[in-house]
Parts: C-alpha cells; structure tokens; sequence
C-alpha cells in the first residue's frame, strides 16, 4: 500500500504506457450523520421494557387514525375495553401484534437447561404449530382470527389496525389490515446529488484479512487496480459504508483477549490504509466488539487509534441514519430482519421483502425488545422511522439484491440486501443522482 501525504489523499495516482503519471481527483459529498439520537439518549435499566410498546403505540395509533378513517370510513374504532358493549359490531381496534411462541428466547428456559431441568433443543426459528396471534394496547389483550390471520406473516411489535368483529369465543374475526405505512416524504425535489456510494459487510477481516477478495477491495478502491478508464470511474465514489461484523462473522473463532486483540489490531490498519484515500463510515454489527443491544454504539475509538486520525474516518452506529448530498439513507448490519425471519420462520420470503415490509410497518426492527436485544428507552422508541430514506439497506445476507420501491406519497426508495463479504467477496455500488445500483465481485463466484 502507498501512503500518500496530505495533499495526496484525494487523489488517485496512475501512469500511462509512456510513464507520464497521471492524477485523479476523488470527488467529495456532504456528509451528515443524522444518528445522534442513537447514541445521545439515556436509557434506565430499573424501568420495565413495556414503556418501549406503550411509546411505539401511542405514537404510531396518531398516524394510523387518519389512514384507517381513509381506508374504512366511518367504521368506529375502539379500545379492547369497549368491545364488550358493541355485542359483535364491526369495529376498528388498534394495537401491537404480540405472537406468542413457546420456542422464543427465554432467560427461564436457559435458566432451566443450565440445570438440566429441561432437555435442550437447537432450533432455526421460534416457530411451533402452537403459536397464536394477538393484539394488545395498553391494557387488555384480545386473540386474532379468521382467514386473513396468517402467522407466517405476523410479528411480536409491529403496530396495525384491524377491521372486523368480535366472535361468540371472545376472540377478533379479522377482515382486513390496515399498516402505518411508509414515510412520506417531507418535500418533492428534483436530486442533483453526484457521486456513488460503495456498501459492504462481513469482511470478517480475523479470517479473511489476507484473502485475494479483500486484497483486490483495497486495490479497487484506492485506485490501484485495473486501467487508466477503471481508475477515472473509482474518483466518483464518495463514501464507503461498511454494515457490521467487519472484524469477525460469527461468533465460534477463538476469543482470547491476544486472538481478539490482533484481529482488531488488524482491522485498525485496513481500515487507516483505505481512510488515506476514502471516506468511511463503519457501522457496528452482532460480533463486533460493541455493545450487545441495539442500537449498538459506534466502535470505541480506543480500539481504532490509527483509522479515528483521519477526519474522512466516521464511527457509526447500528441501525444508522445519515445524509449524504441530499440523499438519506438508513442502513442496519442484519439482525433486525434475522430476527424477523426467525420470528416469522418464512425462510421463502428474501431479506429484500422484509425490507420493504419494515417501511410499511414504520419500523426499523419491530421484534425489540421482544426477541431483539434492545436498550431500554422508556420515554420513546427510537426505532420509528421518522426520515423517509432514499436508500434502505440490510448487511449480512446470503446474496445482493435490489428493489426500487415506490409508494403512494412520492416516495421512491432503493431496497439493497447487502451480502456477506467473507463469503461472496461482493460489494455494492449505488449511483446517488439516479438511485442506479450494481454489484462488483472480487472472485471468480457470487
């Protein structure tokens, strides 16, 4: 790796057959990191986690009401406590799906196993035939029915509306949905936004950090592979976003401080040599050394002394929200749609559809702190998705996907599954003026 001074940073360095160098200037972009709530707000371990629900409810029923009284008229919504007196009335009641599954995570149940009261079971989801949907508010909690109720599609946290009618059981015959939908947008603008964004995740660099994908990334991007036409193409990336797991993906590699210690040591100097020539942002992910719950914290600046040195180095957190030119873009490093995926055990539907199904639910990870370990905030949920996004991504996945998805409100939004690097040796270029996304692959296989 050439280090480059000061001066040299920005540029790119290349020399034609005739060994007359030429120089590359790599183009800069606003940048602002719209994040800070993650990392600002106090959290109290002393209060329960059903301030998060009652918080998500209370602020999702107001921007449901207007879109259920669109959808169904006059129908009258009601809390649970009023359904007694409708006598079977059709009727609209909103609240927070709870799914209750024996197989969920419970400090019990690992209580119980430790003392071998209970034969453990390895499971890849927390489904059963058992499972049984609710909806709940603040006070009571009523079963859901019917054959619009499909369990393969419900999650613990997520807030709907419901139209239909209590039965002679005592449960809810469900007719119809209603969701809080997508963002709107805050202002219709034509974008004059330049530049190309590259996202990665799982470099897993303790296992990975001296394979021919990883080496070839490093080339790529600081100008120093491929041709003169190559080299021009790479000035016009302006950030690098790397979602998570970058110094390990998965957590069975040895964890001896010495092992740990190198490998972070390691990641340090990738990440310094590729900071002298690009700007970075690097998110946290599920082994990464951070903290457990989300939002997970940026990495210390302890553990990166050499990469933290450079102003184009940016620690971020998990999920992380940021403005770059004047496209937003919302990214999380996996676990909120892993969890979902096991929430729900539909493994046909691709990380990509959970994407979308998030932005309909106004919710970045709907299944915190149910199943997903999160922080305790108890005067509101930091997850609502207050910022309509122009780029909404997902890291660690099995492969690259991509979806433009378009709303009703002038919402136009790229969905991006970001894969694993360690595995694919890909990464993902998004074109910021028109929303255009590809891959590049760093092997011979995707």
């Amino acid at each position: 790796m050439v280090h480059k001074s000061d001066k040299q940073c920005n540029n790119l360095l290349t020399k034609s057959e005739n060994r007359k160098p030429q120089v590359f200037k790599r183009k800069q972009a606003e940048y602002k990191d719209l994040s800070k709530k993650f990392v600002n707000t106090k959290n109290d371990y002393s209060k329960q986690f059903a301030h998060i629900y009652a918080a998500r409810l209370a602020e999702l029923r107001d921007l449901l009401i207007p879109r259920v009284q669109a959808k169904w008229g006059n129908i009258p919504i009601v809390k649970l406590a009023e359904l007694e007196n409708l006598d079977g009335q059709e009727c609209i009641i909103i609240g927070t799906l709870y799914k209750h599954q024996q197989w969920k995570p419970s400090i019990l149940r690992e209580l119980s196993e430790d003392h071998q009261l209970t034969v453990p079971c390895s499971r890849s989801d927390y489904c059963s035939e058992k499972d049984q949907p609710f909806l709940e508010d603040e006070m009571l909690r009523i079963k859901l029915v019917g054959e619009e109720v499909d369990l393969k599609n419900i999650a613990t946290g997520v807030v709907c509306a419901v139209q239909g009618n209590e039965n002679s059981d005592g449960a809810f015959m469900v007719k119809d949905w209603c969701f809080p939908g997508c963002t709107p947008k805050n202002s219709v603008t034509e974008y004059t936004s330049k530049g190309k964004l590259v996202i990665v995740s799982g470099l897993d660099l303790s296992q990975s950090l001296e394979s021919l994908g990883i080496n070839l990334f490093l080339e790529w991007l600081s100008g120093m592979a491929g041709n003169i036409k190559v080299q021009k193409d790479g000035t016009s990336i302006v950030r690098l976003i790397i979602a998570g797991n970058t110094v390990s993906s998965n957590n069975t590699t040895d964890t001896s401080a010495k092992v740990i210690g190198e490998a972070i040591k390691n990641t340090d100097t990738f990440l310094s040599n590729l900071a002298t020539c690009c700007c970075i942002t690097l998110m946290p992910g599920e082994h990464d050394p951070t903290n457990a719950m989300l939002p997970q914290k940026p990495l210390h600046p302890c553990l990166l002394p050499k990469s933290f040195r450079f102003e184009s180095f940016k620690g971020a957190t998990n999920p992380w929200i940021g403005k770059i030119e004047q496209r937003v873009v919302i990214g999380t490093s996996g676990q909120s749609i892993n969890d979902i995926i096991k929430a729900t055990g539909k493994t046909s539907i691709s990380p990509i559809q959970w994407l979308e199904k998030t932005l309909l639910w106004r919710h970045v990870c709907p299944t915190a702190p149910d199943t997903l370990l999160a922080c305790p905030y108890y005067e509101k949920d930091l997850f609502i998705m207050k910022e309509c996004p122009d780029v909404y991504f997902v890291g660690n996945t099995e492969k690259f996907e991509t979806k433009l998805w378009q709303g009703d409100e002038n919402q136009v939004i790229r969905l991006i599954s970001v894969p694993r690097f360690s595995t694919t040796h890909t990464a993902v270029i998004v074109d910021l003026e028109n929303l255009d996304t590809q891959y590049i692959a760093f092997s011979n296989t995707v």
